[in-house]
């Protein structure tokens, strides 16, 4: 049966007679990722319901010609493992199938076919927006956000202070979120997100947005949960950063992968054929 399977720090593994098996939370060095014939399908274009005249025509008695829905394959048969000590780029093109794969990673996205399997807690940075209330605070949504990532209001609030440190929002950090600016957003919710450390880490590209200071910063927290995380895997376009933080680099062509190996020896290939 095709998913993803894992729930907070518990292993789920499905049985021949479709129910799940928990498994006790993973010692560091059982901590994996393991992706089998995963595809993935998305619909292509809106949901087809058909026009108000086909509507209308099929209330009279006509027969409705819509068109069935259409589907197109993000992730195409994609496998491989990850282990404990990983730093795992996503490499490619836009649309190459890098932020559909992080998701997929995250439970968040069902398969088509295929299974994968993660053996750990997971922690993300995919949406920096995700869970934000824009008409309440900053400091609010400190706990609003958290509450979404599983964290109780008492953990929350233990860290409250570390958190609005980081984000150095000053006085803004009392004011309704709809005022801020991009670069307050991406602050904010890296601080909230990287304040705990997971067993595995899932990041999307976050350090488009914000200040040059800042991104220094962000690297800098980034760097040090890396090296207390299990594994780490990263969906990005900047390969000065995947050869300071990653050991292994997987790129993705189209869905699949069209190689998967050391940055040293990827690396090069991926630049010739961006070149041409």
């Amino acid at each position: 049966m095709p998913g993803t399977t894992r729930r907070d720090g518990l292993r789920i593994v499905p049985a021949k007679d479709g129910s799940a098996k928990q498994v006790a939370a993973p010692e560091p060095l059982t901590l994996a990722i393991e992706v089998s014939n995963a595809r993935l399908d998305y619909p292509l274009g809106a949901f087809n319901r058909g026009s108000l005249k086909s509507s209308l025509l099929g209330l009279l008695g006509s027969r409705n010609t819509a068109p069935q829905q259409r589907m197109v394959s993000a992730l195409r048969d994609v496998s491989f493992r990850l282990s404990f000590g990983e730093r795992v780029a996503l490499i490619g093109h836009n649309g190459s199938g890098k932020s559909s794969l992080l998701r997929v990673l995250a439970g968040i996205y069902p398969l088509a076919s295929g299974d994968v399997t993660v053996t750990g807690k997971i922690g993300t940075l995919l949406d920096i927006g995700l869970g934000f209330e824009l008409e309440s605070t900053g400091r609010e949504n400190i706990y609003y956000r958290g509450m979404t990532m599983g964290y109780s209001r008492s953990q929350l609030r233990a860290v409250e202070a570390d958190i609005i440190r980081f984000a150095d929002l000053g006085n803004f950090i009392d004011m309704p979120m709809r005022i801020y600016s991009a670069g307050m957003y991406v602050r904010l919710g890296f601080a909230i997100s990287t304040q705990f450390t997971p067993d595995i880490l899932l990041v999307d590209e976050v350090f488009g947005a914000g200040d040059a200071a800042f991104a220094q910063r962000a690297l800098q927290r980034m760097q040090a949960i890396v090296s207390n995380s299990g594994i780490f895997v990263l969906a990005t376009h900047d390969m000065s950063l995947v050869e300071r933080v990653c050991n292994r680099v997987i790129w993705l062509e189209r869905g699949e992968v069209r190689h998967d190996g050391s940055p040293s020896v990827v690396l090069p290939e991926y630049h010739k054929h961006m070149a041409v």
